[in-house]
């Protein structure tokens, strides 16, 4: 199959690439960015006149439910989801039912996902046996396996000696470590951040030093083991000058945001909203203008969904007793250009924080339009109008606190390794 893209904008940041072009693909490869060979004929010809042609999104935070939470979402549903949304590589957490602490489940994973065909998926294995923090996981062959990264998502760990270990045996095998940096004994029990709006609804808490008091520990364990260490969902202002400050330093660390941490705050939940129930919690207005500075110099090199599906009856709870996120990757594209639209970020930032800058924290070849690499390709439409309306969500999880929001700017095509997967 070959196919030609023509009369797009084609932007990527990796290289530096924008202007009016096309991408010429012959199989599951791109031939040539630019123009097309002269003697190329093409088998479909897509006209991308008025829009954007971007390397396909790279998502660093995502649940894909499966294995054992078949219940809210599956690699087939979760995967369809992101590729109509433009993304063609997903990283998914081990926090399942069993937990991916073994070959056996990261090779269940992959198998899976290679049946659904609709993106790329990466897999973050578990840190210790079960996410317990006790024994460390086999990490060797999780990685001969196909793993990424290892990361503890929000279990605690028994002890900052494990804790060390861990991330020196990480290090020994080149697996890049993921933290959600969250003290476990300040966040417990807590749903919402400290301050004058929980103190009025009567919920418990979870204090800003939660986040950066772990982040204390681990960056002195970063500096003591030099493991490759990224931090994930940051929510803090202090927290991001302790990332900024760290890679001044010149430590092994990146971050990344979760892209409703960047629109939503502790109003949000002002009316027990229970889809704005997140960890970590929404913050202040302040802190949320802290992040978008971060995105926009690099301390925060990823922009992700943190997508989390969950079924009806997770959210019908009272407030503390919901179960926390959002389902995140059918608004991750339109948040990010909405940052562009209201002059927060230029539209080569956005797409690096959402490309190539992801790609750059799983150490994997993605997130860019080159002649020779795999065509994973977004087209989005920058000029398109619409309203999100979650009954039309493809994500079996339809918790997403932007109902009604009105947006500028979707994908509306989708290429993997060639092939249109979404349109």
């Amino acid at each position: 199959m070959r196919t030609l893209i023509k009369n797009g904008r084609l932007i990527d940041p990796a290289s530096g690439l924008d202007q009016q072009g096309s991408i010429a693909i012959d199989d599951d490869r791109i031939l040539s960015i630019g123009d097309a060979p002269a003697d190329f004929e093409a088998d479909e010809i897509i006209d991308a006149s008025g829009q954007w042609v971007i390397p396909g999104l790279v998502d660093i935070g995502v649940r894909l439910r499966e294995p054992g939470q078949e219940h809210k979402g599956t690699i087939a549903s979760e995967t369809r989801a992101a590729a109509s949304a433009g993304i063609c590589h997903v990283a998914c957490l081990p926090d399942t039912d069993p937990v991916v602490d073994a070959p056996a489940e990261v090779d269940f994973i992959l198998q899976q996902a290679e049946e659904a065909g609709n993106c790329q998926v990466h897999v973050i294995g578990a840190l210790t046996m079960g996410l317990e923090g006790l024994a460390l996981s086999g990490m060797a062959s999780m990685k001969q396996a196909g793993c990424v990264g290892v990361a503890q998502c929000l279990a605690p760990m028994k002890d900052l000696r494990v804790l060390r270990n861990a991330m020196e045996y990480a290090s020994s095998q080149g697996l890049t470590v993921f933290f959600q940096p969250q003290e476990y004994s300040l966040a417990k029990d807590g749903c919402a951040h400290e301050g004058p709006i929980a103190s009025r609804l009567g919920l418990r808490t979870i204090p800003q030093a939660a986040e950066t008091a772990a982040l204390g520990n681990l960056l002195a364990l970063v500096e003591q083991t030099g493991a490759r260490t990224h931090f994930c969902r940051m929510s803090s202002a202090h927290g991001v000058n302790m990332i900024r400050r760290a890679k001044h330093d010149g430590l092994p660390v990146s971050a990344d945001v979760s892209a409703h941490q960047l629109f939503l705050t502790e109003m949000d939940i002002s009316d027990f909203n229970t889809l704005c129930h997140v960890l970590p919690p929404l913050r202040t207005e302040r802190d949320m203008n802290a992040l978008r500075d971060g995105v926009r110099d690099g301390t925060l090199m990823a922009i992700c969904s943190d997508h989390q599906p969950h079924e009806q009856d997770a959210k019908l709870a009272p407030f503390p007793a919901s179960e926390p996120g959002i389902s995140g990757l059918e608004t991750l594209l339109p948040l990010t250009l909405k940052l562009v639209q209201n002059g927060i970020i230029d539209a080569m930032t956005a797409i690096e924080r959402l490309t190539v800058g992801p790609a750059a924290v799983l150490g994997i070849d993605a997130g860019r339009l080159e002649a020779g690499r795999h065509a994973n390709i977004c087209i989005l439409d920058p000029e398109l109008d619409w309203t999100f309306d979650t009954d039309r969500m493809l994500s079996s999880g339809k918790n997403s606190p932007f109902e009604g929001w009105s947006f500028t700017g979707r994908s509306v095509r989708t290429l993997f390794e060639g092939e249109t997967i979404f349109q």
